[in-house]
């Protein structure tokens, strides 16, 4: 039986191979070539890695070698007599010099340092300057130890006009493993067969760096388990089968900064570290750009940190700043923004008009006009090319920043002014219009809104893309679209009741009072008032919400507006309560109330007899305000046509959570604990909103409560309950008033 083992030489290989093919036996094909059995055994075993010239000539003429053949069996002959490579060869495929600053990549060398042990073929990917090529470099000299037989670099030049070719590729290889010019053969697959060949029974490291696409790379991989290929790309290089991948990020904010230290000194950036965190992030964390902005500093002594930033700040101006001697970061974007098709660069450059800090297939849709399977087949391509990034949440897209800005250099170059004021136009018509529609679906008595099927729906485009109708409310009002920032904050109003803890609605409602001072709406300026004192509400200083209310209801009582005296007169209650002023936020509620029963029963009435009652209670009245609430609730019940399920779910929840706080003041323990679950229900129903989130506070109210009324077994239950929930966004409840309350529970089995 023949015997061939991982040792064997890779002219043994090739021996075995041709004689298997022939169908041979070692005794015959002895006979044949007139050597002995042992020496052909030898060979193929390994324990020869080579047979002499005129040796092989003779078992060419025996198995019946011809042309391209027999020269790649006496080349691998050869090859295995002379194990050492041709020094002037091996100095074309030499490695660079040694990357004497590379940090922050701890992790990437220490998976790179696993992937050799594996062999094979890992691809570095990353977008532009993110220091691809540096860490190939450090993993292999790290790494030659484990790679006797050579570590070879090869610039593929990819980003090039012309790339190096696959021919010049495989000629430069062959050469530095020892293949005279004549041995190498003609054709470029001949030419990859043989470096299989060699590569096989060898121990070596090749990177390929700076590859193209994957037609670039595929002939010259080393796929034996003795061998490590490195490729660096800015593209996924999806169509090569069985590499692995290492997808490297810019640099974290410490390590940015470290890598800045290398060149400019630590003693500088110690005397300026706040503004060598701000220069790092203008930067993106990109080691490209920490690099320039370090030469730079660095070939000016006399510089600041701070003057290097102020440059640094100007948009327009960065790119042109990032550029030191032959290195640029613009450079470095321009090339591969020619390489896209031209439909990718019309999508890249026009996602530049996107405002908010990602995007979809819809935005996308916006700023190309094309369809959405085009727009999809485009930002895949920009994806490959490591132009966009895609983002935690499925179909989301985000530019570095780095990146952007150039995008925004190439739409002012390449697009007409009055196509980019178009598609300005376009975004912020579709971001606010539809933000506003999403905003309408909340108000208790909306319409029926073919934008959205429910409020869920338009709940899930309002947090979705928050960051893009934020950012476009801003940009309206700063080109003068002040009639847009004013609808867009008044559709917010319910709205901002479901997400009171997850925007910045006293920015959103501080812009709809400019928009409204701006346009001389009065009527508008009251209304946006109300909205703005209710935002700030929280901030620990009640007085100049007190004159934010007092100034809305000024203006409502001007312009004869009783809807908003009603809701001026409901928030001064509240800001009065908090301010402790108990009887004039009493006289306050009390006004609210009176002047809402002129307007709508869940608009108005509901919202501002809840207010009355939580003034109250607040006032010690306690019995009074379990008599409003309760006849709130009864009154609901009337009224329920007048509003949508989720509506009326939404507000009896604030009700009956009002009327367990009250039971719990009077110490109607057991009555409170039940409308506490009442409410915990209604909250946990109602997916739309942050009160969601905020059935873990309700449960723990309620765990009090039962164990106020010695039922120990569900006040611990709920307590748990509390506790598992304290990981959910936005819950106002710290781990240690819960656990504080599990303790106060007896460990004897209540009942």
């Amino acid at each position: 039986m023949d015997e061939v083992n991982e040792q064997s030489s890779a002219f043994g290989k090739l021996l075995l191979s041709h004689r298997r093919a022939a169908g041979l036996s070692q005794a015959a094909l002895a006979r044949l070539a007139g050597v002995s059995i042992r020496a052909l055994r030898d060979l193929e075993r390994g324990r020869a890695q080579g047979a002499k010239q005129r040796s092989a000539e003779v078992l060419a003429a025996a198995l019946t070698l011809a042309g391209t053949q027999r020269e790649l069996f006496l080349a691998a002959a050869k090859e295995g007599r002379r194990r050492v490579p041709n020094l002037s060869a091996a100095a074309l495929c030499a490695l660079p010099p040694r990357v004497q600053s590379l940090v922050g990549r701890v992790r990437d060398l220490a998976r790179l340092r696993a992937e050799a042990t594996a062999g094979g073929v890992v691809a570095v990917i990353g977008p532009p300057g993110v220091g691809k090529t540096s860490l190939a470099v450090a993993a292999a000299y790290e790494l030659s130890h484990r790679f006797p037989d050579g570590c070879f670099f090869v610039d593929m030049r990819g980003m090039d006009d012309q790339p190096l070719a696959v021919r010049g590729a495989l000629d430069r290889l062959l050469r530095a493993l020892g293949v005279t010019p004549a041995q190498i053969p003609a054709s470029e697959p001949e030419q990859a067969s043989l470096l299989r060949v060699l590569l096989d029974s060898r121990r070596v490291l090749v990177v390929l760096d700076n590859a193209t696409d994957e037609a670039h790379v595929r002939p010259l991989l080393a796929t034996g388990r003795g061998c490590l290929t490195l490729i660096t790309c800015r593209r996924a290089l999806g169509g090569l089968e069985h590499v692995r991948r290492l997808w490297l990020d810019p640099l974290s904010r410490a390590a940015a900064v470290e890598l800045l230290s290398v060149t400019v000194g630590s003693a500088r950036v110690e005397a300026e570290p706040e503004v060598a965190a701000e220069l790092v992030r203008l930067c993106g964390h990109l080691p490209l750009a920490v690099r320039i902005a370090a030469n730079r500093l660095a070939n000016r002594p006399h510089w600041s940190f701070a003057y290097l930033v102020n440059e640094l700040r100007d948009a327009r101006l960065r790119l042109s700043s990032l550029s030191s001697g032959d290195l640029q970061v613009r450079s470095a974007f321009e090339i591969s923004y020619r390489r896209l098709s031209a439909a990718a660069r019309v999508l890249f450059r026009r996602l530049a008009a996107v405002p908010g800090p990602d995007f979809g297939i819809e935005l996308a849709e916006v700023v190309s006009a094309a369809t959405e399977p085009q727009v999809r087949l485009h930002l895949e391509e920009l994806a490959e090319a490591n132009l966009v990034q895609a983002t935690q949440t499925t179909g989301r897209f985000q530019f570095h920043d780095l990146i952007r800005i150039y995008a925004a250099e190439r739409l002012e170059a390449d697009e007409q002014v009055a196509a980019r004021e178009r598609l300005t136009g376009a975004v912020l018509d579709h971001l606010l219009g539809t933000a506003i529609a999403a905003g309408r679906e909340f108000f208790p008595d909306a319409r029926e809104n073919h934008q959205f099927a429910s409020k869920d729906e338009a709940a899930g485009w309002l947090d979705l893309e928050a960051g893009n109708w934020q950012a476009a409310q801003e940009l309206a009002m700063r080109l003068g679209r002040e009639h847009d920032v004013l609808e867009l904050a008044k559709a917010m109003h319910w709205y901002s009741d479901t997400r009171f803890m997850r925007h910045p609605w006293d920015r959103i409602f501080g812009l709809g009072v400019a928009a409204a001072r701006t346009l001389g709406s009065r009527r508008d300026l009251a209304t946006l008032l109300n909205f703005l004192g209710w935002a700030r509400r929280d901030r620990g200083d009640d007085e100049p919400v007190l004159r934010t209310h007092q100034e809305a209801l000024a203006v409502a009582q001007e312009v004869d507006d009783r809807q908003e005296q009603a809701w001026a007169h409901a928030y001064l209650g509240t800001t009065l309560m908090r301010l402790g002023r108990f009887e004039e936020a009493r006289e306050q509620a009390l006004e609210s109330t009176r002047l809402a029963e002129e307007f709508g029963w869940w608009s108005m009435q509901a919202p501002l007899r809840y207010r009355l009652g939580r003034v109250l209670r607040a006032t010690g009245c306690c019995d009074e305000a379990l008599a409003v609430l309760q006849q709130l609730i009864e009154d609901a019940e009337r009224h329920r046509d007048g509003a949508s399920p989720e509506s009326r779910r939404w507000m009896i929840g604030f009700v009956v959570e009002e009327i367990a706080h009250t039971l719990k003041e009077l110490k109607q323990w057991r009555r409170a604990a039940e409308s506490y679950r009442e409410a915990r229900t209604a909250y946990t129903s109602y997916t739309a909103g942050d009160r969601a989130h905020l059935a873990a506070t309700i449960a723990f109210h309620e765990g009090t409560a039962w164990r106020e009324a010695g039922e120990y077994p569900k006040a611990r239950e709920c307590l748990n309950l509390a506790l598992d929930a304290l990981t959910e966004q936005n819950v106002s409840l710290r781990r240690e008033e819960v656990l504080a309350e599990l303790e106060r529970i007896p460990s004897s089995p209540g009942r």
